[in-house]
């Protein structure tokens, strides 16, 4: 059931705020290019220890600092007082007007992806206005709610899709081919990231309504949303019936993509199991599904690609690895659980964490038992080798899939999609003394 002391959006609603930017020279010379993108950093779940050594060796002043504090990077109070003084320093700088911010991310001249970054209005997932479709875990949120309450700051956006192809996406792509953009990065990876602020109240009120009837799907930021949420309840039982109890943290950092103009894409989320040796990982799996032995990463990756799914590629010690599939029909029956849908059943990661991993191997799905590594097949099979265990490489699932499930009502299961691009954090955070 909703919280009936929790206020209740009318709608998708995405509100102006006052970003918090860095002030990094001009935006638009090249200084301010290269400067804003030394600053900024991936979303904090995709960045290792390593990551973070080199990216302070890029600029002593990058975001990461905020989004992952400290030596242990959990060091909350830490990032409060770095966040102050940065805003003290001027290193940081809140917008002077609240604004709706166009986002654009191109490779060359190819635009992947455009949408706008707005404070988006929390709703219970049972009111069918944003819907999630993972399951989250424990650990993350309680991260992000400590790092949240502290600074009083949404760090970096989640990230939704909706199907649209209204007034809202014909203003965003007019505002970004015919104006200067506020902000631009041009960052390692290749991407060209550029930020213009709307603050016109009609064109405002345009993309309030083209946006209110809709419905979004999380694509990536399930942590973060219940982040949102949590603190949102929090807030509100520590006021009681007091008006005082609305406030910032009734809304969230977002960014919302038209899907049907800017179809994201959507990588796999392999998995390692540390340990599980390859050779007792196969032979386990042989009384299960059909195994397939190939001489190298290479054919296993190109027959993982073109097999029907399920399927699940295997590798570790050795140049060899394995592709399952066809799972036994009957043992698969048996493992999962009856009151799924037959299209949450279907899906290559809900065979993975209800069947494979704990009936084959007798795993549970976990942050103890399991690591996962986004996208990159290859690292994942390093990390395999590293700890003497058993890469599980995976398919991606489809965005009708996930909508299919989310639709539904159901949730996948964790780390199950990784959707793609993911926006940059650092163009533009929100503080709750900003709206």
């Amino acid at each position: 059931m909703a919280n009936p002391e929790l206020p209740v959006p009318d709608g998708l609603v995405l509100r102006p705020f006052r970003g918090v930017r860095f002030s990094v020279g001009s935006p638009g010379g090249a200084n301010g290019v290269e400067e804003t993108a030394k600053v900024t950093s991936p979303p904090y779940d995709l960045i290792s220890d390593d990551d973070v050594r080199e990216l302070l060796a890029v600029h002593p002043n990058n975001v990461v600092r905020l989004i992952l504090p400290g030596v242990d990077h959990h060091d909350y109070p830490r990032a409060r007082d770095t966040l102050r003084d940065w805003l003290d320093a001027g290193v940081l700088a809140l917008d002077g007007e609240p604004a709706v911010y166009v986002y654009e991310q191109a490779a060359g001249d190819h635009v992947l992806q455009r949408g706008m970054i707005g404070a988006v209005a929390l709703a219970d997932p049972e009111r069918r206005i944003i819907l999630p479709h993972e399951d989250v875990m424990p650990g993350p949120v309680a991260d992000r709610l400590a790092l949240m309450r502290v600074t009083e700051a949404n760090l970096e956006p989640i990230f939704l899709v909706y199907d649209g192809g209204g007034t809202a996406t014909h203003l965003v792509d007019d505002i970004a081919t015919t104006r200067v953009p506020l902000v631009q990065a041009d960052t390692d990876d290749g991407l060209r990231h550029r930020l213009w602020a709307v603050t016109d109240a009609v064109e405002l009120a345009l993309l309030g309504d083209d946006l209110r009837p809709r419905q979004a799907l999380i694509a990536d930021g399930h942590h973060r949303y219940a982040t949102y949420r949590a603190l949102q309840a929090e807030r509100h039982a520590q006021a009681g019936a007091r008006e005082e109890a609305a406030g910032p943290w009734d809304y969230g950092l977002a960014l919302i993509v038209d899907a049907s103009a800017y179809p994201p894409d959507l990588n796999p989320i392999h998995r390692v199991i540390p340990g599980l040796p390859l050779a007792q990982a196969v032979s386990r799996a042989k009384g299960a599904c059909q195994a397939h032995e190939h001489a190298d990463l290479a054919a296993g990756l190109a027959a993982l690609a073109a097999a029907d799914e399920p399927a699940y590629l295997l590798a570790g010690e050795g140049t060899a690895c394995h592709l399952l599939t066809g799972p036994d029909p009957l043992q698969l029956e048996h493992a999962m659980p009856a009151a799924r849908s037959a299209r949450w059943a279907a899906l290559n990661t809900s065979i993975l964490a209800e069947f494979l991993l704990p009936k084959v191997w007798g795993l549970s799905d976990d942050e103890q038992a399991v690591r996962i590594v986004h996208h990159d097949a290859r690292a994942a099979v390093r990390q395999a080798r590293d700890t003497g265990g058993t890469a599980v490489i995976l398919n991606p699932l489809s965005l009708d899939q996930v909508l299919a499930v989310a639709a539904g009502g159901e949730r996948v299961p964790r780390k199950s999609t990784s959707f793609g691009p993911k926006p940059r954090t650092g163009l533009v955070m929100r503080t709750f003394d900003g709206g």
